[in-house]
């Protein structure tokens, strides 16, 4: 039985016309995971941001099984949607619908002003796309920003723990626009919160396509870790893999500027802090800056200074300004915010298509922005090295 297919604006001023697609379309599938009960693991992972919002979050997979609105994530078997366009250019696949895109990120926003949200949601896009490794050429065990995280075999690695609170908040905007895929949610929840918190735009594409099964998920070990013997060097092993470099890595570790670290997810930080124990949200944990929820340089400025006990450094952030090489992009980033914003948002943009398989190949922009250009990910590209 072919799939059913959904209707989208061609990319041209041609009408757009209804199509059947089948066979490996049509094998798009997304299954049940495991269903075996897990409890989450505490997590040490250098993208440690922790969740904002109400007291309701939740702690285990059990918890998440409950809840209606998303139990189909492991309980359901569905077939995927294929959205077809044809024009003057010929007949082209999108793997998520333009328009509903556009529409769940306005959802976002919504659901950014009420639950607080922002540091989860950057950490979820983050931890989907992270597990890329440059020197596998094949899709999906190359890893990346795929959607596997959605499964429960996932979700269980340390490295992951709370996340499925963001699941959780996101599985109602995936319900209502299922014309989009989870890898592309995942990315633009993450590219969203970042701009609705004061920082930079970014250059985002969309049209990743999904796995299809939790048999497909990376295995565990991929993440970075936030207290590793040699923290220079693990960072550089681990961000090297995924193809980014010295430049990016300090870039991308500015993003700590928002969120938290709960030790009893983490195993770092303090239980409450002086700008923590009242919120917003649910309170407690130790923020790397005072105003944790406010996009700017000031990560690099706190921990320069060293001279609030009631921030955070991870040996991961200490070793930014004692590398030499890191030290020269934090010392920068540090006094120049839009120097650092222009690197963010280039940094961000790359990893967030790290690995991802798009459709169509040159993938979609939805916002018109002229810094993007569709172009189609070729994993050789992405090598590892200093700048």
């Amino acid at each position: 039985m072919a799939d059913r297919v959904l209707l989208t604006p061609s990319l041209s001023s041609s009408p757009t016309t209804m199509a059947t697609i089948t066979g490996g379309a049509a094998a798009r599938m997304i299954p049940s995971a495991t269903r075996a009960t897990v409890s989450l693991s505490t997590s040490r992972s250098f993208f440690s941001f922790s969740l904002a919002s109400s007291s309701r979050s939740v702690s285990s997979l059990n918890c998440l099984r409950s809840s209606p609105r998303i139990s189909h994530i492991f309980l359901n078997q569905r077939r995927g949607e294929v959205r077809v366009s044809s024009g003057r250019f010929g007949t082209v696949a999108f793997a998520s619908d333009p328009d509903q895109l556009k529409s769940a990120r306005e959802d976002i926003k919504e659901l950014l002003k009420t639950k607080f949200c922002h540091p989860l949601l950057i950490r979820l896009g983050w931890h989907d796309a992270g597990t890329y490794n440059k020197n596998i050429e094949e899709w999906p065990q190359r890893g990346g920003a795929n959607g596997s995280l959605r499964f429960e075999v996932e979700l269980k690695h340390g490295a992951n723990a709370g996340l499925v609170n963001a699941l959780k908040l996101l599985q109602p905007i995936k319900d209502k626009y299922s014309g989009v895929t989870y890898a592309d949610l995942f990315q633009l929840a993450s590219a969203t919160a970042v701009e609705e918190a004061g920082g930079p735009k970014i250059p985002m594409k969309y049209g990743r396509v999904d796995v299809t099964g939790p048999e497909q998920c990376p295995e565990e070990g991929r993440l970075p870790d936030a207290g590793p013997p040699s923290p220079a060097d693990h960072l550089r092993q681990v961000f090297y893999r995924m193809g980014l470099n010295d430049k990016e890595i300090v870039a991308l570790s500015g993003a700590h500027t928002l969120g938290r670290s709960r030790p009893d997810r983490s195993g770092w930080g303090k239980p409450e802090t002086k700008y923590t124990k009242d919120g917003p949200g649910a309170p407690g944990g130790q923020s790397w800056t005072a105003q944790w929820l406010k996009f700017d340089n000031s990560y690099f400025k706190d921990i320069k200074e060293k001279k609030d006990e009631d921030l955070l450094v991870l040996p991961t952030d200490a070793a930014l300004f004692d590398d030499p090489s890191f030290k020269v992009y934090a010392e920068k980033y540090a006094v120049d915010q839009e120097a650092f914003f222009k690197d963010y948002a280039e940094a961000h943009a790359k990893l967030s298509n790290l690995g991802a398989k798009f459709e169509p190949a040159e993938g979609v922009v939805v916002d018109g922005s002229p810094n993007v250009v569709g172009e189609k990910f070729v994993a050789a590209k992405y090598s590892s090295g200093k700048e």
